[in-house]
């Protein structure tokens, strides 16, 4: 392509253009390559360096002709080429302007962001900050420039990203302008880009767009076929993903080409993303609820947007304004632990929705009293259960045919469920101490180990912790669960977080069930503390739907002791404004252990 064509198409296709150049230092705004910032972008501002060949490049030539490498990132170039004008992303910036991109505008985007990352030779590439256009298009861009992505979670401290970024060996930080003093550059080493998520087209204040018009220039004509889309080895890694680190340091998670790519097709099977007819309607409106940092968004940009679905981004939950976007937009999909679900049910702007809405739920075990009132409210829980180390969710709880006649509170718990392995994956067992399957009876305690495509290769730099974890043949997943006749999982809890008392096994998932179906009770975590005569006891945090109704404590161990046995009735209850959570909406059990020790002992 010539150089005007390719400057025709940065008018096309460019929202956000910007005349400022890119790397800087996010402590005091100077660049790191010494440009000062009033000077217009150059292409020859910044020193060239060498584009070769993925080291993980495989020619096809070299391969026999019923195989191909799996290469997620394909999916972008393949959806662009099959329905450029279909709407990608629908986006509310920083500044609350709408933006809206197709497809085409969305792979000429991440084209151009690839090229830049080529031509200054940016190899691991982390992202830092919610869920915009520029995270999504980064984490096509890294990949397709032969480089791997890092996810890295803004709600951190300064110091725990910068261990991550150590331990990634990032050399480029994209970053959201709101979290810019939490990633400095080091010149030599790192750089920074900032992305200022802004709504007006004619904007000049965007360095991350400045970084997607330098590489349309450098692309020259190439195109897709100048990236590493394709013809990479499928088992190299593609990206590194932080577990959340609530009993001790992060731990980076390998991700390959082909375990992103058999996921994300799983999840198009399993939570039904491929939702057109034959003439083009209905199709998937995805909204962006979970962190796309998170477990590469349980792989969601890739099924997404193999689908052509569209990306509804969000920078925050926001309960208010998703009810808003399921009145207007139709969203049909969405994916959300149970407390992103209790928080948007306890809005105000609640109501039935006139059509339904399936959201994956996963993240924590849920309550069968969260499915119920989703389910009054058009929202249908498509119950799955996974870990960061197996890509997500690898389990889904199927309603089966004939539960159709049972009555409806059964459903509900039946679907509670973690339920069977996904499609692309291996059978999903539940082991003993003695590594044996346990007794498919629905009552034999034991932990879930999984194997196959859905495993994660190992934790990156860290050999001990992959030894305890992926050893003797099988992921330890350190959960709790029993295994049913039909060959469904449940969990019981964290092996961590079961409560032994008086030699009795508690589930504090199960006592939480019950707390949640109380008059008022809006969220429930139960966890153990010490007893000298029981070793252990349980003890229950709450939050309230109207805070103006106080908790008539003694009341709910009464009624609690005719729906489950006295031992596993909390010896405690406090009420709080909030449960404290992960940025992934579990609950951080550990901090609510340290606070119960404290108040049980005061009693």
């Amino acid at each position: 392509m010539p150089p005007s064509t390719a400057k025709q198409r940065l008018s096309q296709v460019l929202c956000h253009l910007s005349s400022r150049p890119v790397a800087t230092n996010a402590t005091n705004g100077s660049l790191v390559s010494g440009i000062t910032q009033n000077q217009p972008l150059s292409t020859t501002a910044f020193a060239v360096k060498t584009e070769g060949k993925h080291p993980h490049h495989v020619p096809p030539e070299t391969t026999p002709v019923n195989f191909h490498q799996l290469n997620p990132t394909y999916f972008l170039p393949r959806s662009a080429q099959i329905e450029p004008q279909a709407l990608a992303i629908v986006h509310k910036s920083v500044n609350g302007k709408i933006i809206e991109r197709t497809y085409k505008e969305f792979s000429d985007r991440v084209m151009g962001l690839a090229y830049y990352f080529k031509k200054h030779n940016y190899k691991r590439i982390a992202i830092l900050g919610p869920n915009t256009p520029a995270h999504l298009e980064t984490m096509f861009a890294a990949v397709a420039a032969g480089g791997i992505t890092m996810g890295l979670n803004y709600r951190l401290k300064k110091s725990e990203i910068e261990y991550m970024l150590d331990l990634g060996k990032a050399d480029l930080v994209v970053v959201d302008a709101e979290f810019k003093d939490l990633a400095d550059a080091k010149p030599g080493k790192l750089d920074v880009i900032v992305d200022e998520d802004l709504g007006d087209p004619n904007s000049t204040a965007c360095q991350y767009s400045s970084a997607v018009r330098e590489g349309l220039e450098a692309e020259n004509g190439r195109g897709w076929a100048g990236l590493d889309a394709e013809h990479v080895n499928e088992d190299a890694l593609i990206g590194l993903y932080f577990t959340s680190g609530t009993t001790g340091r992060p731990k980076a998670v390998e991700y390959t080409n082909r375990g992103v790519y058999l996921a994300a097709m799983a999840n198009i099977v399993e939570a039904g993303y491929n939702s057109q007819d034959i003439f083009g309607r209905n199709r998937c409106h995805y909204l962006w609820t979970l962190p796309m940092f998170h477990a590469m968004g349980w792989t969601c940009p890739h099924a997404v947007t193999a689908v052509r679905g569209t990306h509804f981004c969000l920078r925050k939950v926001d309960a208010d304004y998703i009810w808003d976007l399921f009145l207007t937009r139709r969203i049909t999909h969405m994916n959300a632990a149970p407390t992103v679900n209790s928080m948007i049910l306890n809005s105000p702007k609640a109501q039935k929705i006139p059509y339904q809405v399936r959201v994956t739920v996963a993240a924590s075990p849920p309550s069968a009293k969260l499915f119920e009132d989703m389910i009054d409210h058009n929202l249908f829980p498509v119950h799955m259960y996974g870990l960061t180390e197996t890509y997500g969710p690898f389990t889904r709880a199927y309603f089966k045919e004939e539960w159709a006649d049972l009555p409806k509170k059964d459903h509900f718990s039946l679907l509670a469920r973690q339920g069977h392995s996904f499609i692309t994956s291996s059978e999903v067992r539940v082991f003993n101490d003695k590594a044996e399957e346990v007794a498919k009876n629905g009552k034999e305690i034991g932990e879930i180990v999984i194997r196959g495509n859905l495993v994660t290769k190992g934790y990156h730099e860290n050999h001990e912790e992959t030894a305890k974890a992926y050893g003797r043949g099988w992921f330890r997943s350190g959960d709790l669960a029993v295994w049913h006749p039909d060959g469904s999982i449940q969990i019981l809890d964290r092996k961590k977080d079961i409560i032994i008392s008086g030699g009795e096994n508690i589930s504090s998932v199960v006592v939480e069930s019950i707390i949640v179906r109380y008059p008022n009770i809006f969220e429930a975590s139960v966890v153990g503390v010490p007893d000298d005569h029981y070793g252990e006891v349980p003890f229950a945090f709450v939050t309230l739907k109207d805070v103006k109704q106080p908790l008539d404590k003694e009341a709910i161990r009464a009624w609690m002791k005719g729906e489950i046995g006295g031992f596993q009735v909390p010896k405690g209850f406090e009420v709080v404004d909030d449960l404290p959570k992960t940025s992934t909406g579990k609950v951080r059990k550990n901090v609510l252990r340290d606070l119960a020790k404290g108040l049980y002992q005061k009693r």
